[in-house]
């Protein structure tokens, strides 16, 4: 299955399409240089089969190349910056804790 992630900043929500289907979303916003992940949804055919990591994923790289910092609100997304310690970087320092980040990036 083909899974692409792309930015709907009309609705502010990064897409997930699964073979040209919307497999789910993740809801933001943006304000003052920061990326809130507010929410994700994967739809029910979709559950189980990888399309909410890659979601998060897409979202996270389209985020860093637009230079914006996050802040992963949403629990999924927090999780997995949690899991992925490359993206810690991207969440700003003095906001870290609020999420159960690790203050400096490497294994938690």
């Amino acid at each position: 299955m083909r899974i692409d992630v792309t930015d709907n900043s009309a609705a502010q929500r990064y897409e997930a399409h699964a073979d040209g289907r919307e497999a789910g979303y993740i809801d933001y916003r943006v304000r003052d240089g920061r990326i809130t992940l507010v929410h994700t949804e994967v739809h029910d055919d979709f559950e189980g089969k990888g399309v909410g990591s890659t979601l998060v994923k897409g979202a996270l790289a389209q985020a860093a190349e637009a230079g914006l910092e996050l802040l992963p609100v949403c629990p999924f997304v927090a999780s997995y910056v949690k899991r992925h310690p490359e993206y810690v970087d991207f969440v700003p320092a003095s906001e870290r804790a609020r999420f159960g980040l690790p203050e400096t990036p490497g294994p938690t």
